[in-house]
């Protein structure tokens, strides 16, 4: 990774950031949890896996922050009412959750479905389960739930929309880092060291 941020990876982050925002709009409410089904967790993998570690926590840490400073970027909402609420433990784990995606997946070197299964293992077990470490328990907090009531309603009917998200993830991530490597998805520069990803 570059030591400083480039003008081109700022681009990426804040293109990236804008598309968390636009998912945020695509939300099925479930009428029996305040956690509601959308494609926001898509984007934060997506971060990770084609912009990596720096810019992926970069471009995720924009939204957080001004969603904070009270900009209505989480379905339409913001301030900190938005990041406390029952959701806010999702929230704050998405520039940490594009940070781990973006390092491991620029370590995978297997070529073929090895390469394929080891991306969707990153994206589902960093971009999806790593969310709920912090996200059931401040939902349980922040509805007044007992833990095994937060889980099986934050956590258990969405098992399968990630799986399905992890899936499109790795395919996109895959596709798009053999044509543009992240290197030049970032401005690094002749110089840096382009990933190889499965063909």
């Amino acid at each position: 990774m570059a030591k400083t941020l480039t003008l081109r990876g700022v681009a990426f982050s804040a293109i990236f950031a804008a598309l968390v925002v636009v998912f945020g709009y695509v939300s099925i409410p479930l009428g029996f949890t305040p956690v509601p089904i959308t494609l926001q967790t898509l984007a934060v993998m997506l971060a990770g896996g084609l912009l990596g570690a720096r810019y992926g926590f970069f471009s995720m840490m924009i939204v957080v922050v001004l969603a904070a400073l009270g900009f209505p970027l989480l379905q339409g909402k913001g301030g900190l009412p938005a990041i406390l609420g029952p959701t806010g433990g999702y929230v704050i784990m998405w520039p940490f959750a594009a940070l781990l995606i973006g390092l491991l997946v620029s370590k995978v070197r297997s070529s073929g479905w090895p390469g394929y299964v080891l991306v969707f293992l990153i994206m589902e077990g960093f971009g999806s389960l790593l969310l709920y470490v912090t996200g059931v328990p401040w939902l349980a907090h922040a509805a007044g739930f007992s833990m095994n009531k937060a889980i099986a309603l934050g956590f258990y009917p969405y098992l399968i929309g990630d799986v399905i998200k992890a899936l499109a993830a790795t395919a996109i991530t895959v596709s798009l880092r053999q044509v543009f490597p992240q290197a030049r998805l970032t401005g690094h520069g002749h110089g840096a060291v382009r990933q190889s990803l499965p063909k």
